[in-house]
């Protein structure tokens, strides 16, 4: 053996390039060196594969045709087989035109580690074939890629050979024949089989099963750009210090006992995804050969075939014009009335999954995931997105990431509340309260109330303390850091899950024009930057006119909210009479929590409401702009929907905290709605009691009714629909898609309900939780719940979803940045305006004790409840009383030379309110920013992982091309040289 890559190196600093040396062995034939290893290597283990999965694309398929399928091969098809048949002896051989279309894959996350700690860096050793370091016996497979379990499901043709990919569902009383008929016709040109069979419950329904043969599965995954794997992936070692290598066995003793933690899955239970194993490119028929196909059943999975067939039930007409395409519409107008891919089978066995190993992908799910046992174990997500595709996949990712991020803070938050337990009779202004039974508060109202004695508010004032002590402002800090902290670490997650799976490059070659914008503008069209070909386009003006009438719609609607908060508010000041004299003596006591509790109540009646009326005007208002893609119909719809709902929840939350009580005037003297009704009052002890019982009713039954509308609201309708099966036949065996059938189908609107309720719930946990530090504790009570319960439902209630693919979450990761800015500058006027924090802060360190003596024995809010209460003489009521009443206010007193009028100490505090404002919110956006520029969105090993990959790409397009020159010197009669030419 020797080195003999002089040539090698002499073309590199030709092409300006610094790259290593390989070793190439010396016979009479070039021999591939260790770069393409990768490539030829995995070529000469699959060699038997790969010629058989030649053929099988050179061979027209010999499936069995019934009456009403048709599989048609097109001439350029039948071309391109010869031209294939060709091809046969290259077809271990890797060419640079090969591999330069395709894209490297940023596949599983795996560790970049040898064996030995002390093997040393040779380039010669860059890449080479990846040993498994764990030798225990395989993981047992699913039988999902069995076709006889396939057929014992029902998921087969009646023929038992062509697998069922979708469903098509209509009424035979239905009158849309015409419509249905052609559109069946044009399916079956292109490509598609179908096969009719009625259902066993109902005669008057007719299921269309769908099958996508090999050929026109290879021609549309093709046309799509879908990255499939044709090579493994490689690794590589490098030196490691003594250093290295203890820190190295010190993070593996740390995962050896995460692999102990009684909440991660027992990855023995789930399958090997050995296309996330893989590099990946785009599919193309004239290179098949380089591609890992062990059996042409199940080398796309039933995720990508879902997704093909359903791309082109998008894009089939079913009548003459342009604007008479896609299974939408057909649907929409009564044709069709559901189309939806199959379920792999059941979700339950009669054996155990222990002993007997899961069904199929279904079964597994429900056993190791949907199950409510399986509450405090992760997420299998790798499942998830194989079964439901990536974008539910994401969802669960980020719902999974915000719960267990959710933990810190509702510690800190408990934290909080019981410090306020804790020190809740030792503080000085709850116990001045409970003391001042000499004290006699103004009337809250006009006719029917009474003097109060303010110690009458001791219970609500200790209350009041637990939710505004000295912990607050720490908390309100803390939760703005929280925020920012938790996106910050969801891009880094959701960088590495888009590595993972292969999603990285997705974006930009997958986004399709949505039918109904191309259906709208085929006249005009505009060639596309991008791709150099011309599309329909939308008008400047013909967009701007849209958008301006979806704005006013959504002022209209906001304005409709705010209408609805001030009938509220009226319902409020005319009940509070009616409370304060009403027979019952409790009531009659706590008139002022009975008006709260009520106008909670019919608040919460009006914005569920108001939520039905919300979404279809959003609806509307978005197919009125006709978004160019599905991408963008699903961020215009969102954003829509959480306008209307952020403000139809929030607004009256926001009433109470900024505008209760504050505008009230003073006694003899009060403002008065329309001169007819008093403004009303907050609480003696402060407006904060109104503010978290407004956020806590609030927020507990809108997750009470969310969970019965996701999963209480299917289950009874299922068992109805089990119900009605069961009258009308007896021991007839349904199938699996008439089982499915009898599901629910998925929101129409995909998971935008889901992404918004998380959403509005992340708003009510960081935008007042200086007012209600409970709120996380909640949030992630509620959110351990929902990931089963959407889990349960997704796996057992709804139908198949189709699995699609994103990114990212979409528009919500924006909202959820714009909620973080909006938190920090509430928390601030929440502190700053509806808490006394400030007015405390001022006393104690300007009129308190300790303004004037530093060392004082007592506390230095001693006298602060008598300070914070202004005098009001009661004659002056005209109600036949003398002396003198207090009231909430910093104002003269009647014997002063300005009564009523505000004192010196009102305006200090309101300028220490402003103060406190600004520095709030510059110190906490300072720290945010900060960290945000801290923590990088991709993490560095990752991000040295993909520019590696990149390379060893690099480097095996290099040797790909020089076998190729020799290749072809060969068949020229050439001379062949260990050079380049």
């Amino acid at each position: 053996m020797v080195h003999h890559s002089g040539s090698i190196q002499s073309f590199k600093q030709q092409k300006g390039m610094n790259m290593s040396k390989s070793e190439i062995a010396k016979e009479t034939s070039l021999k591939p060196s260790r770069r393409s290893l990768p490539c030829l290597a995995q070529s000469y283990a699959y060699s038997k594969s790969l010629s058989q999965s030649t053929s099988l694309f050179q061979s027209i398929e010999s499936e069995s045709q019934d009456p009403t399928s048709v599989t048609s091969i097109s001439a350029d098809k039948a071309e391109q087989v010869n031209t294939e048949e060709e091809r046969k002896d290259s077809v271990l051989k890797c060419s640079f035109t090969d591999l330069s279309d395709f894209c490297l894959d940023l596949g599983k996350d795996k560790d970049y580690t040898d064996e030995s700690e002390h093997a040393n860096y040779d380039r010669s050793r860059l890449i080479k074939d990846f040993v498994p370091k764990n030798n225990s016996e395989p993981k047992p497979r699913l039988p999902k890629n069995d076709m006889n379990y396939i057929a014992s499901s029902g998921l087969l043709f009646k023929d038992g050979k062509k697998r069922i990919d979708y469903i098509l569902v209509y009424r035979k009383s239905n009158i849309q024949y015409d419509k249905r008929n052609t559109f069946e016709k044009n399916l079956r040109a292109e490509g598609l089989m179908l096969e009719k069979e009625p259902a066993v419950a109902n005669p008057d329904i007719m299921f269309i099963k769908i099958h996508i043969p090999w050929d026109t599965l290879c021609k549309y995954a093709e046309r799509l750009n879908i990255r499939m794997p044709f090579r493994k992936k490689s690794y590589y070692t490098d030196r490691r210090s003594k250093s290295m290598g203890r820190v190295q066995k010190y993070f593996r003793r740390i995962k050896k006992w995460m692999s102990q933690n009684p909440m991660v899955l027992d990855k023995s239970a789930f399958p090997d995804l050995e296309e996330s194993d893989c590099y990946t490119g785009p599919f193309s028929r004239a290179r098949i050969h380089h591609f890992i196909i062990n059996n042409k059943d199940t080398f796309f999975s039933n995720a990508t075939r879902s997704r093909i067939v359903y791309h082109m039930l998008q894009h089939t007409k079913y009548e003459n014009g342009i604007s008479k395409v896609g299974i939408c519409k057909l649907i929409n107008n009564g044709s069709y009335i559901a189309a939806f891919p199959p379920h792999e089978g059941a979700y339950k066995s009669n054996q155990p999954i222990k002993t007997h190993g899961p069904q199929n992908n279904r079964h597994l799910l429900y056993e190791r995931w949907a199950r409510w046992g399986m509450w405090y174990k992760h997420q299998p997500l790798d499942l998830i997105r194989l079964y439901f595709g990536e974008k539910i996949g994401l969802y669960f990712a980020w719902l999974g990431w915000y719960t267990g991020m959710l933990i810190p803070a509702a510690i800190v938050g408990l934290c909080v509340f019981f410090y306020g337990i804790l020190t809740m009779n030792a503080s000085q202004v709850s116990q001045e309260i409970c003391k001042a039974t000499e004290v006699f508060m103004c009337p809250l109202c006009d006719k029917n109330c009474s003097l109060q004695r303010l110690n009458e508010s001791c219970i609500y004032a200790k209350v009041t303390y637990l939710f505004d002590n000295g912990g607050t402002v720490f908390f309100a800090i803390f939760m703005a850091i929280w925020a920012t902290v938790f996106l910050e670490f969801w891009k880094r997650r959701r960088s590495t899950l888009t590595y993972t799976w292969d999603l990285i490059e997705w974006e930009e070659e997958e986004e399709t024009l949505r039918p109904q914008f191309e259906a709208k503008y085929y006249k005009m069209e505009r060639v596309n930057p991008i791709s150099g070909k011309p599309e329909p386009h939308q008008p400047s003006s013909d967009k701007v006119t849209r958008l301006l009438v979806s704005i006013s719609g959504i002022f209209f609607m906001i304005s409709l909210v705010i209408t609805a908060v001030f009938a509220v508010v009226v319902y409020r000041l005319v009940v509070m009479e009616q409370f304060a004299s009403f027979k019952w003596n409790f009531i009659k006591q706590h008139w002022q929590f009975a008006t709260s509790a009520a106008a909670v109540c019919i608040n919460f009646v009006i914005i569920m409401a108001l939520n039905v009326a919300y979404e279809k005007i959003a609806y509307l208002l978005t197919n009125l702009e006709y978004p160019r893609t599905e991408s963008e119909w699903e961020n215009s719809f969102a954003l829509k929907m959480f306008l209307f709902q952020f403000v139809n929840l929030n607004s009256s939350i926001f009433y109470i905290a900024f505008f209760l009580g504050r505008f009230v005037g003073h006694p003899g003297k009060y403002n008065k709605l329309f001169n007819r009704w008093r403004l009303e009052e907050c609480h003696p002890s402060g407006c904060l009691i109104d503010l978290c019982l407004q956020m806590g009713v609030i927020m507990f039954l809108k997750q009470i009714w969310n969970n019965f509308m996701e999963l209480g609201y299917p289950l009874i309708q299922n068992w109805w629909s089990r119900h009605k099966i069961k009258r009308g036949i007896q021991d007839a065996s349904i199938p699996q898609w008439e089982n499915d059938w009898n599901l629910q189908p998925m929101n129409i609107h995909g998971l935008m309900d889901e992404y918004l309720e998380m959403v509005l719930q992340f708003g009510f946990t960081t935008i007042f939780v200086a007012a209600f530090p409970l709120a996380p504790l909640l949030a992630l009570l509620n959110n351990i719940i929902e990931i089963r319960l959407d889990a349960y439902k997704f796996v057992t209630q709804w139908r198949r979803p189709l699995p699609a693919r994103a990114t990212d979450i979409g528009i919500w990761y924006g909202i959820l940045e714009g909620i973080g800015i909006l938190a920090v500058i509430t928390n601030a006027f929440v502190i700053a305006i509806t808490s006394d924090y400030i007015p405390r802060f001022v006393y104690e360190y300007k009129y308190g004790p300790c303004a004037t003596h530093f060392e004082y024995s007592e506390s230095c809010l001693t006298g602060y409840v008598n300070n914070s209460l202004s005098f009001f003489d009661l004659s002056e009521l005209g109600i036949g009383k003398s002396g003198y009443c207090r009231y909430r206010d910093y104002r003269g007193p009647p014997w002063s030379s300005k009564p009523y009028e505000f004192t010196l100490q009102y305006w200090h505090i309101l300028a220490a309110r402003l103060a406190f404002i600004i520095v709030f919110e510059h110190l906490v956006f300072g720290i945010k920013s900060f960290i945000a520029y801290l923590i990088p969105d991709v993490p560095k090993n990752l991000y040295d992982r993909i520019r590696r990959e990149k390379y060893l790409v690099q480097e095996m397009m290099y040797e790909a091309e020089l076998e190729h020159l020799q290749q072809q010197r060969r068949k020229s009669g050439h001379p062949v040289h260990h050079e380049w030419p």
